[in-house]
């Protein structure tokens, strides 16, 4: 009696040993594909297996029955866990919420069967087989998300470099731009082309929607208009040709339209000419505080194929101000209640700068006043012109 229970003792030692051995290997890497390998030899060596595989995952270790790949005869076995020559025992695996997310198989020959301990191994393997593939699908996700989180990463220096890196000289004039997303890269875009005639063109334009797709668009964009813009078309033609060639990207483009902001200033007549395709008004202050609002003479580009867009020109006089800006200007929130156009056009008419740049500081402090968002819900961006001589 006493050798029976001394020998059921080192039994038992030798099985813990063991299952401690194994829980070390399982868990001594984080590749998944390892972790998977590693708990199936151990399952053919410890239980003298033919094989075993997950149901999940495509891992097979051990040799492959001749059955196994036999359609019927697995749908049999994956009901009953028996046919003529092999006998599958099956374990689930469960993650820390409970969840079965696979099943451990170990394919035995017909005249195997398992001993308690050993089914008591089988399943305490299939708990630390659990957590090691869950640790291991967590640590692949981590990975996966540092290079998602690098490729924005490089994404946003792209963007950011692909928009004017310093404002040019415009003789008696002053012009400052600022753009920040709410996202790592967004879809406002902002950009001034010299002309050789002297002239400048400028656009302030928004793709509908936010993030990744919205700024390929927006990249998109980009090249047409300055393919468009140097060749010194008229604002309109300008504006029509970059709505069709919108357009005819397709369906996915043109739930990506684009309300653009399209401006000529000519410094040496002062005379100043824009085109609105559905852009938000913008605001033209004379230097005695008259406003004009310069609304949309048409829808954005890229929603329908023809368009009717017309432009208006004006004279600035000395000290008059223009500012384009994007919705996510006026579409900051306090609570439940929003930025607002009157409160940006306020603050612009009030702020006494006397350069762009400092006129547009002002208006992001406003902003920064009155909002009481932990973050940016939309992209911002803010263009500011000022004659000052």
């Amino acid at each position: 009696m006493e050798l029976d229970e001394t020998l059921f003792a080192q039994q038992q030692v030798i099985r813990l040993h063991a299952l401690l051995e194994a829980s070390r290997l399982i868990h001594s890497t984080i590749e998944l594909d390892k972790v998977l390998v590693t708990v199936l030899k151990i399952v053919v060596r410890e239980l003298e297996a033919t094989g075993a595989f997950f149901t999940t995952f495509p891992h097979f270790y051990g040799e492959v029955p001749a059955d196994f790949n036999d359609p019927k005869i697995r749908e049999a076995n994956d009901a009953t866990g028996d046919s003529a020559k092999n006998r599958w025992v099956r374990f689930p695996l469960s993650d820390k919420a409970g969840q079965p997310f696979s099943e451990l198989v170990a394919i035995l020959p017909a005249d195997r069967t398992l001993t308690l301990d050993e089914m008591d191994f089988l399943s305490s393997l299939a708990i630390q087989a659990a957590a090691a593939i869950e640790n291991a699908r967590f640590h692949e996700r981590a990975l996966e998300w540092r290079r998602v989180e690098a490729d924005l990463a490089a994404a946003r220096d792209i963007q950011r470099s692909l928009l004017p890196q310093q404002m040019p000289e415009i003789s008696g004039y002053s012009i400052a731009a600022h753009s920040v997303t709410c996202y790592e890269v967004g879809g406002d875009y902002f950009d001034i082309v010299p002309l050789p005639s002297g002239d400048t063109v400028i656009v302030v334009a928004d793709v509908a929607g936010k993030g990744l797709s919205s700024a390929l668009v927006g990249t998109s964009f980009r090249s047409a208009f300055r393919a468009m813009a140097s060749s010194e078309t008229t604002l309109v033609d300008l504006a029509t040709r970059m709505n069709l060639l919108h357009y005819n990207e397709g369906p996915e483009a043109r739930r990506r339209y684009v309300t653009t902001f399209l401006t000529r200033l000519s410094p040496a007549t002062n005379a100043l000419e824009v085109v609105n395709a559905g852009h938000n008004p913008a605001f033209l202050v004379s230097a005695t505080g008259d406003v004009r609002h310069i609304e949309a003479s048409d829808r954005p580009v890229g929603i329908f194929p023809l368009s009717n867009y017309t432009s208006e020109k004006f004279l600035l006089d000395k000290g008059a101000r223009l500012l384009i800006y994007t919705d996510g200007l006026t579409e900051a929130c306090r609570g439940d209640e929003e930025f607002g156009g009157e409160r940006l056009l306020q603050a612009f008419r009030n702020c006494n700068s006397v350069t762009a740049e400092s006129i547009l500081e002002s208006l992001w402090a406003t902003l920064r006043d009155f909002s009481d968002e932990p973050r940016l819900s939309d992209d911002m961006t803010a263009l500011v012109l000022l004659r000052q001589r």
